[in-house]
């Protein structure tokens, strides 16, 4: 029992993260737009540069530290020790739990932060840049963590296959945590704490359920974490130079189309004319 205190303690910390390392809170007016507004906003508008991760790379460092904690598992035997305590006190206290909100759980922080911008709650960036940055944080996070189940070859503790290291289910959810506190942080704290509270609820129920040890839980939310920074540290120099390449040509086709259209209206014609009698000129312009 004592050592499961000291779980429920450990993972209070790895959530209070939140605090440490979130943005600065900004008092906020939320303004409440229809449905029709919100969506032309988020869709149609296309700013030339989107916003850089705020607190640059030094950010990467408390993700990362997690991520090492849990791969020292294979290393160190107190890690290893430490797992087999904490699953033998959920064992004894809570023989028969078998119950997985998890599942919903780890999607959940990403769900707020499209249905908060539906009711007129915006993120920092629009529709299509949050999406991309999303994608590319889940790009990341699956290729690392699956990757990883393959060549750890760890066994679950309820010894259903050797797929235990890291969490995808915790890495998920923590990417999602951490999406919804880079978008929603800077207009209140809770936003980010709401997140981080279903992303640490999905991995305390992966070791209620039996389906991972501790340390490929703090590796998951490492994983997790550090996906979706390293997406938004990334996307800004990708998508400015995609579309400065797009402006570009634009701006070519468009100076082109200028100067056909001035010759085009420029050209004229003077010809002499003669009649019986006298002498005239013919005038003519293209319009």
């Amino acid at each position: 029992m004592r050592n499961l205190k000291k779980l429920l303690l450990l993972c209070m910390i790895l959530n209070c993260r939140v605090a440490t390392y979130g943005q600065q809170t900004k008092s906020d007016t939320v303004k409440k737009l229809n449905v029709a507004d919100t969506l032309k906003k988020d869709l149609f508008t296309a700013p030339d540069t989107v916003r850089r991760l705020r607190s640059k790379g030094w950010a990467l460092i408390p993700p990362a530290v997690l991520v090492a904690y849990g791969a020292s598992n294979f290393f160190f035997k107190p890690v290893r020790n430490l797992d087999k305590s904490i699953y033998n006190d959920i064992n004894e206290d809570h023989p028969n739990f078998r119950h997985h909100p998890e599942n919903f759980f780890q999607y959940t922080p990403v769900a707020l932060v499209y249905g908060l911008n539906l009711v007129g709650i915006h993120g920092k960036n629009t529709f299509i840049d949050r999406t991309m940055i999303f994608v590319m944080a889940e790009g990341m996070m699956t290729l690392s963590t699956f990757s990883l189940k393959k060549i750890s070859h760890r066994l679950r503790p309820d010894g259903s296959d050797y797929k235990s290291f890291p969490s995808g289910h915790t890495a998920n959810a923590f990417l999602g945590a951490e999406f919804m506190a880079q978008e929603l942080g800077d207009k209140s704290i809770g936003y980010s704490a709401v997140g981080y509270s279903f992303a640490t609820a999905t991995g305390i129920l992966r070791m209620f359920n039996r389906d991972h040890w501790f340390s490929d839980v703090v590796a998951g939310a490492g994983f997790g974490i550090l996906s979706t920074k390293a997406a938004y540290l990334l996307y800004p120099y990708v998508r400015n130079r995609l579309f400065k390449k797009g402006r570009e040509k634009g701006e070519g086709r468009t100076r082109q189309e200028e100067l056909r259209k001035k010759e085009r209206t420029n050209s004229t014609l003077l010809i002499p004319t003669y009649q019986p009698g006298y002498l005239g000129l013919q005038f003519a312009m293209e319009f």
